[in-house]
């Protein structure tokens, strides 16, 4: 399949969100991109019957958001183009009702059938975003959000995102970062999850030595290569009620989590703080004194940043062979198409998939100088 060229993009007329249009001046503080060399960032608009469409259109029509990147958005071929998009469809997302129309909404007690056409769109346009960065048509990717049950009815056995960008990257592992790199109590936090989709009984069983070292170092690479922090500073929250209390409530700290922090520490180049106590462990990202907080689960990390950052949140998937983010929320089925769909977290992604991918692109030219002499 070969992409349309800018040329032939269509001008859409779909509806913009309270935010992100293009009289609105966006904040464009920290944000990559206006160099001589335009990344070009692909985009997947995620389940058809979700926000996903209007919040990528709204975060589209912004101004300082358009003139970042050039952009190539995967998903229906019926989705409206904004001036100057390139639209690589992955198929028409069949329209017998209002109900399950592109972008207005999506009953969740759809018939399965509905359900497994939203789902088998929407990963067909996640493996053909992948399919683009494999092969340098795109320098990044940005996912809109999916329905895990609808991934299901379509066949799938992947719990999300994640777990299927892993597969079809062929990557031995990948770690979910969390990322706010601006919250109302100061900031940026940044949490990586040791576990993500699983049951919470499972989560102490999961939580060995090794898995916890691998997923710690792919999060300080991204640190390192996206992110641009030589040398990063982390801490470990602790799984138990005050971190176990020297044993008395647990012993998962003192069993798993201090050796496995201990020899992430051997890497001189990364500064551990330590295992501390889940309930102040995110106050020392927001003061300053971290870059990172490892978090052991899902809810313990994803509570405190969708509380902080609830329109600004970033899921960063590290570990992948070019960067990928994605707006910290669900399709939200219940408003899609009613025009009040937030797009600040989907320009937060954007804005940091665009960072990342000139950080990649000035450290392989750097590299390269370096080589030839």
């Amino acid at each position: 399949m070969k992409l349309l060229r800018p040329g032939a993009a269509r001008a859409g007329r779909g509806s913009v969100g309270n935010h992100g249009g293009e009289e609105e001046e966006e904040d464009d503080e920290g944000a990559v991109g206006n160099g001589s060399h335009r990344q070009r960032i692909g985009i997947t608009l995620g389940d058809p019957r979700g926000i996903g469409p209007e919040v990528v259109s709204a975060a589209l029509r912004n101004q300082r958001v358009a003139a970042l990147a050039d952009y190539v958005v995967v998903g229906p071929a019926e989705w409206e183009t904004p001036p100057g998009v390139v639209l690589d469809s992955v198929g028409s997302w069949a329209s017998p009702g209002a109900a399950t129309s592109l972008g207005h909404g999506g009953l969740r007690e759809s018939d399965e059938a509905v359900e497994a056409a939203a789902g088998a769109l929407s990963a067909a346009a996640v493996e053909r975003g992948i399919e683009l960065a494999l092969q340098g048509e795109i320098d990044g990717l940005v996912t809109a959000p999916i329905s895990k049950r609808a991934l299901a009815a379509a066949g799938y056995l992947h719990s999300g995102h994640t777990e299927l960008l892993q597969e079809r990257t062929g990557v031995p592992d990948v770690t979910m970062i969390m990322a706010a790199e601006e919250t109302p109590l100061g900031g940026p936090l940044r949490l990586a999850l040791l576990t993500v989709h699983v049951p919470l009984r499972d989560v102490p069983d999961l939580l060995t030595r090794e898995r916890i070292v691998r997923r710690t170092r792919i999060a300080v690479e991204a640190l390192r290569g996206w992110w641009g922090i030589e040398r990063p500073r982390i801490c470990f929250a602790g799984l138990n009620p005050h971190a176990s209390e020297e044993g008395r409530f647990g012993d998962e700290e003192e069993r798993v989590l201090e050796p496995a922090a201990a020899e992430v520490a051997q890497d001189r180049m990364v500064s551990v703080l330590g295992v501390v106590p889940a309930d102040t462990a995110f106050r020392r990202g927001l003061d300053d004194e971290v870059d990172l907080v490892v978090t052991p689960y899902h809810d313990v990390g994803l509570a405190v940043i969708k509380t902080l950052a609830r329109d600004s949140g970033v899921n960063v998937t590290a570990g992948l062979p070019f960067p990928r983010t994605a707006p910290d929320h669900g399709t939200a089925f219940d408003i899609a198409g009613r025009g009040i769909a937030d797009p600040g977290a989907t320009i937060a992604a954007l804005k940091l998939c665009v960072r990342f991918c000139e950080r990649v692109r000035v450290e392989a030219a750097v590299s390269s100088s370096m080589g030839m002499r």
